[in-house]
Protein backbone atom coordinates (compact mmCIF):
# COMPACT_ATOMS: atom_id res chain seq x y z
CA UNK A 1 0.00 0.00 0.00
CA UNK A 2 1.44 3.36 -0.89
CA UNK A 3 0.95 5.89 1.71
CA UNK A 4 4.42 8.08 1.94
CA UNK A 5 5.30 10.38 -0.89
CA UNK A 6 8.38 12.43 -0.87
CA UNK A 7 8.04 15.78 -2.48
CA UNK A 8 10.60 17.43 -4.27
CA UNK A 9 11.52 21.57 -4.49
CA UNK A 10 9.16 22.21 -8.15
CA UNK A 11 6.58 19.48 -6.92
CA UNK A 12 6.20 22.05 -3.59
CA UNK A 13 6.11 24.82 -6.33
CA UNK A 14 2.67 23.60 -8.33
CA UNK A 15 0.46 25.22 -6.07
CA UNK A 16 1.63 28.16 -7.27
CA UNK A 17 2.69 27.93 -10.30
CA UNK A 18 -0.88 25.90 -11.50
CA UNK A 19 -3.25 26.60 -9.10
CA UNK A 20 -3.58 22.68 -7.90
CA UNK A 21 -3.85 21.18 -4.46
CA UNK A 22 -0.98 18.98 -4.19
CA UNK A 23 -2.62 17.05 -0.93
CA UNK A 24 -6.03 16.57 -2.22
CA UNK A 25 -4.53 15.24 -5.61
CA UNK A 26 -1.99 12.82 -3.49
CA UNK A 27 -4.96 11.75 -1.38
CA UNK A 28 -6.75 10.43 -3.61
CA UNK A 29 -3.69 8.88 -5.32
CA UNK A 30 -3.42 7.21 -1.37
CA UNK A 31 -0.59 9.06 -0.07
CA UNK A 32 -0.95 10.27 3.21
CA UNK A 33 2.37 11.11 5.09
CA UNK A 34 4.41 14.21 2.93
CA UNK A 35 8.41 14.41 3.37
CA UNK A 36 10.19 16.96 2.34
CA UNK A 37 14.05 17.52 2.35
CA UNK A 38 15.64 20.39 4.19
CA UNK A 39 17.90 20.43 0.99
CA UNK A 40 14.29 21.50 -0.76
CA UNK A 41 13.55 24.00 1.73
CA UNK A 42 16.93 25.71 1.33
CA UNK A 43 16.45 25.49 -2.13
CA UNK A 44 12.79 27.44 -1.96
CA UNK A 45 14.58 29.73 0.33
CA UNK A 46 16.60 30.73 -2.26
CA UNK A 47 14.25 31.01 -4.58
CA UNK A 48 12.51 33.49 -2.49
CA UNK A 49 15.11 35.74 -1.55
CA UNK A 50 17.04 35.66 -4.93
CA UNK A 51 14.18 34.90 -7.50
CA UNK A 52 11.44 37.11 -8.97
CA UNK A 53 7.88 37.45 -10.54
CA UNK A 54 6.02 33.78 -10.39
CA UNK A 55 8.80 31.69 -9.11
CA UNK A 56 9.54 34.05 -5.77
CA UNK A 57 5.46 33.69 -5.26
CA UNK A 58 5.26 29.57 -6.20
CA UNK A 59 8.22 29.45 -3.45
CA UNK A 60 6.63 31.52 -1.03
CA UNK A 61 3.58 29.35 -1.40
CA UNK A 62 5.71 26.56 -0.93
CA UNK A 63 7.29 27.65 1.67
CA UNK A 64 3.49 27.80 3.53
CA UNK A 65 2.58 24.10 2.93
CA UNK A 66 5.84 22.67 5.06
CA UNK A 67 3.41 22.93 8.32
CA UNK A 68 1.56 19.60 6.42
CA UNK A 69 5.15 17.98 5.66
CA UNK A 70 7.60 16.27 7.51
CA UNK A 71 11.15 18.02 7.11
CA UNK A 72 13.72 15.63 7.21
CA UNK A 73 17.28 17.14 7.86
CA UNK A 74 20.16 15.84 5.09
CA UNK A 75 23.03 18.09 3.62
CA UNK A 76 23.69 17.90 0.70
CA UNK A 77 22.52 17.74 -3.05
CA UNK A 78 18.73 17.54 -3.09
CA UNK A 79 17.94 15.09 -5.97
CA UNK A 80 20.73 12.68 -4.53
CA UNK A 81 18.72 12.97 -0.80
CA UNK A 82 15.47 12.35 -2.51
CA UNK A 83 16.84 9.17 -3.95
CA UNK A 84 18.31 8.01 -1.03
CA UNK A 85 14.85 8.27 0.93
CA UNK A 86 12.64 6.98 -1.46
CA UNK A 87 14.57 4.06 -1.64
CA UNK A 88 15.22 3.40 2.00
CA UNK A 89 11.76 4.36 2.90
CA UNK A 90 10.23 2.79 0.46
CA UNK A 91 8.26 6.10 -0.59
CA UNK A 92 7.37 7.59 -3.60
CA UNK A 93 8.51 11.21 -5.19
CA UNK A 94 6.17 14.07 -6.35
CA UNK A 95 8.45 15.86 -9.17
CA UNK A 96 8.65 17.37 -12.63
CA UNK A 97 12.02 16.89 -13.11
CA UNK A 98 13.35 14.89 -15.98
CA UNK A 99 16.60 14.17 -14.25
CA UNK A 100 15.36 13.17 -11.24
CA UNK A 101 12.52 10.86 -13.10
CA UNK A 102 15.32 9.08 -15.12
CA UNK A 103 17.27 8.59 -11.94
CA UNK A 104 13.67 7.41 -9.82
CA UNK A 105 12.66 4.65 -12.55
CA UNK A 106 15.95 3.33 -12.76
CA UNK A 107 15.71 2.59 -8.66
CA UNK A 108 11.94 1.33 -9.33
CA UNK A 109 10.87 4.41 -7.24
CA UNK A 110 7.01 5.38 -7.68
CA UNK A 111 7.07 8.75 -9.34
CA UNK A 112 4.39 11.17 -8.79
CA UNK A 113 4.37 13.64 -11.58
CA UNK A 114 1.61 17.10 -13.36
CA UNK A 115 -0.41 15.56 -15.86
CA UNK A 116 -1.34 18.52 -18.69
CA UNK A 117 -1.04 21.05 -15.69
CA UNK A 118 -4.53 19.93 -14.34
CA UNK A 119 -3.43 16.87 -12.12
CA UNK A 120 -0.94 14.86 -10.07
CA UNK A 121 -0.50 10.99 -12.22
CA UNK A 122 1.49 8.39 -11.55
Amino acid sequence: MRSKVIIDTNGLMIPGQFGIDIFSELQQLGFFSYIVPSASVKELEKIVSTGRGKDRTAAKIALSLLERCTIIDRNGYADDIIIDLAVGMGAAVLTNDIELKKRLCSKGVTNVYLRDRTRLSI
